[in-house]
């Protein structure tokens, strides 16, 4: 396949020549060349990596069902109790919604995907089996994750640890913890747990973290030790951990360097948080950053539409980006950071000028997109695009191709 006149992140005009999943040949345009069957018209527009949503809670959407007045209580445990009493009540069947969420998100450009799905003894694997069905039926158009997350602690209620395991029984790629300190009151045993089954069932850990500064860091410490004694270098991710630049600068150094010597990766939101992490400090240190939409309209908050390019516009203006090159850096986090996250043996942007995902030999996970360049991709976020997963196209205009 060849697509034809293209800017890759906004260069000059080429085709790029596409051999099974690989970028084969990247070449200066060529107006003269007469189209072949199976040709992409760039048409001038711009191409990027297709997105990367590392940290979406699929289990939980609401996107296609009508708007809803919110009704959660603050904080986590709050937040559950409300998704808890509300999401059997969908107006659609929830592994309908998942699946077409899933669906939307693969339109706007994600071929990537690490999406959370909750157990605990409410929902037991219901939400899993539902994510895991949107996963298999879209196995095609979209390389996804699915982390078995206990939403409500694992020691707060009996049975939850069984649940958990059952889900890594069927297949969960991520072993999921959430705020051992403050959730569930004892780090310890809650982190012993998540990485026993991690190394049982040979999967990756994610840690939700929400705890605020010390308590936050004491928390990620804790996982730093673990990580480091069991030899799972390059196996964590922190996700979200909006506050742990909140102590100062040799805290925040500390942190970054330990995350950058352990290869622990770092997923955020986009929150507007004041005591995060440099996402440039991050990134030049080496430590794998990706970007996630969390929840989409659902029964936590009305916020997110599917869409990881309004995703990127919020990375870059709540980390106060104005810059071209700080813009396009979040644009590389949006896509190959994620990708990073989901395979170690992806490029990552290691710097504010470094732009991976398009060359050749690279993977052929993409999106064109309307726009003068990526930063006005980032600002309009033009609705002309066209998605290509494993070298074949997978979405154009934002629908999904089927077959």
């Amino acid at each position: 396949m060849l697509i034809r006149n293209v800017r890759p992140w906004g260069q000059e005009s080429s085709d790029v020549r596409i051999d099974g999943d690989r970028i084969a040949a990247v070449t200066a345009h060529d107006p003269t060349r007469a189209p072949q069957d199976g040709d992409v018209d760039g048409r001038g527009r711009l191409l990027l990596p297709s997105f990367s949503d590392v940290h979406v809670h699929l289990d939980s959407t609401r996107l296609g069902l009508p708007f809803r007045e919110h009704t959660g209580a603050p904080g986590v445990w709050g937040m559950m109790l409300n998704d808890r009493a509300n999401w059997r009540g969908g107006e659609r069947p929830h592994p309908e919604v998942v699946a077409g969420t899933l669906e939307r998100m693969i339109a706007h450009g994600t071929t990537r995907v690490r999406s959370y799905a909750q157990v605990d003894v409410d929902c037991r694997l219901e939400k899993f089996d539902a994510v895991m069905a949107a996963k298999e039926r879209f196995a095609h158009q979209a390389d996804v994750q699915v982390m078995t997350f206990p939403q409500a602690g694992i020691l707060r209620e009996a049975g939850t640890i069984e649940l958990l395991e059952e889900s890594l029984k069927q297949g969960s790629d991520v072993m999921g913890g959430i705020d051992p300190s403050q959730l569930d009151r004892d780090p310890a045993r809650h982190l012993d747990i998540v990485f026993g089954l991690a190394e049982k069932y040979q999967v990756e850990v994610d840690i939700h973290l929400h705890e605020p500064g010390a308590l936050g860091v004491f928390s990620t410490e804790l996982v730093l030790e673990r990580t480091r004694a069991l030899g799972m270098q390059g196996k964590v991710t922190m996700s979200h951990a909006y506050d742990l630049g909140s102590l100062g600068e040799s805290t925040s150094r500390r942190l970054i360097d330990e995350f950058s010597e352990l290869d622990v990766a770092m997923a955020t939101v986009a929150p507007a948080a004041a005591g995060q992490l440099s996402l440039i400090d991050l990134v030049e240190s080496g430590v794998r950053v990706g970007l996630g939409e969390d929840g989409q309209r659902d029964y936590w908050s009305p916020y997110g539409n599917g869409d990881m390019l309004d995703r990127t516009w919020q990375l870059a203006f709540t980390r106060g980006f104005r810059r071209d090159d700080h813009i396009e850096l979040a644009l590389a986090v949006a896509t190959m950071g994620g990708a990073s996250i989901m395979s170690r043996t992806s490029p990552r942007p290691t710097g504010i000028g470094d732009r991976p995902g398009t060359a050749p030999g690279g993977r052929a996970d993409l999106v064109l997109v309307d726009g003068e360049t990526p930063t006005s991709a980032v600002m309009d976020r033009g609705t002309d695009r066209t998605v290509i997963h494993d070298g074949r196209v997978v979405a154009d205009g934002l629908r999904v191709l089927v077959g």
